[in-house]
């Protein structure tokens, strides 16, 4: 089993685990390294495509902004997100920021994004 861990409660949690399997008399392997964050490159071409998707989608009668739809495509891939009351109402979504993307997980973003553009009729631009 591969756990990525982002927090400390997460860490305390796969620390747990692998203590519990030891005790069961399993013996375990841990691995500790920082993933490379997404590229320059990457960056580029996640924001062309939420900005492509701003153009095209109407999300629930609501026309969302570039940094809206990346954030939606980041809470999709990136399940454990939580939703909070806003200091001022509303509500605030946490844990779902692009931010320290590993290569790997921003190109699973990406086919995401290319997914739901397919069934959107998103047009590509260029970018």
């Amino acid at each position: 089993m591969t756990r990525v861990c982002r927090t400390p409660a997460q860490v305390r949690a796969a620390c747990a685990q692998a203590e519990a399997f030891v005790n069961q008399g399993h013996a375990v392997a841990l691995s500790c390294r920082k993933l490379d964050t997404r590229t320059l490159e990457q960056n580029a071409r996640l924001n062309a495509m939420c900005q492509d998707v701003s153009r095209a989608v109407v999300w629930h009668g609501q026309r969302l902004s570039k940094d809206d739809w990346r954030h939606m495509f980041v809470a999709s891939y990136r399940k454990g997100q939580r939703a909070v009351p806003g200091i001022d109402g509303g509500f605030v979504v946490l844990g779902a920021s692009s931010r320290d993307l590993s290569v790997s997980e921003c190109s699973d973003v990406m086919e995401i994004i290319a997914a739901f553009g397919a069934e959107n009729g998103v047009v590509w631009s260029d970018k």
